[in-house]
C-alpha cells in the first residue's frame, strides 16, 4: 500500500508546477484581407470618394458630395476609412474581410472608444499631364 501511495505522490508531482515557467509562444497575429479592401487603396481620389459615398448611402446614411475622403488605419481585421460631406458631417466606414462595410458617425467615435477620423493617407494622384508648348 505504501508504494502505491509513494507511487501515486510522485505521478502527482511529475504532473505538476515544479517551479518552472513554460516559455510562452509568441503570439501571432494572421491578417484576413480581403481584395475588397485592397481594392480602395489603388482607387484614385475620385473613385474612392464615390466607393466611400455609396457605402455610406448602402447604410441608410445620406452624403451629397464626399469633399474630402481617405484612409484612417487598420482596426482589427477590418480598414477604417474617412469621407467628409459637403453638409460637414464626416463618416468613418470600417471595410471588412468578407466584403462588408459598416459605417459610423465621426462625432461618435470616442464615445465609441474607436480611432478618430483623421486620414492617414490620401490617395495617390493622378500625374499632371504635361502643358503642350
Amino acid at each position: 500500500m505504501r508504494a502505491i501511495g509513494l507511487g501515486l505522490i510522485l505521478l502527482l508531482a511529475a504532473c505538476g508546477d515544479n517551479g518552472q515557467q513554460q516559455a510562452s509562444q509568441p503570439t501571432k497575429h494572421i491578417a484576413v484581407r480581403s481584395a475588397e479592401q485592397d481594392a480602395l487603396h489603388k482607387l484614385s481620389p475620385e473613385n474612392l470618394k464615390i466607393a466611400l459615398r455609396r457605402a455610406i448611402y448602402d447604410s441608410g446614411k445620406s452624403c451629397q458630395s464626399v469633399t474630402d475622403a481617405g484612409y484612417v488605419q487598420e482596426y482589427g481585421n477590418v480598414s477604417m476609412w474617412t469621407a467628409s460631406c459637403k453638409s460637414g458631417k464626416s463618416w468613418a466606414i470600417f471595410a471588412g474581410p468578407d466584403g462588408s462595410a459598416q459605417v459610423r458617425d465621426c462625432a461618435e467615435m470616442e464615445a465609441l472608444k474607436l480611432p478618430a477620423c483623421k486620414i492617414t493617407q490620401k490617395q495617390p494622384t493622378k500625374p499632371a499631364t504635361p502643358a503642350a508648348s
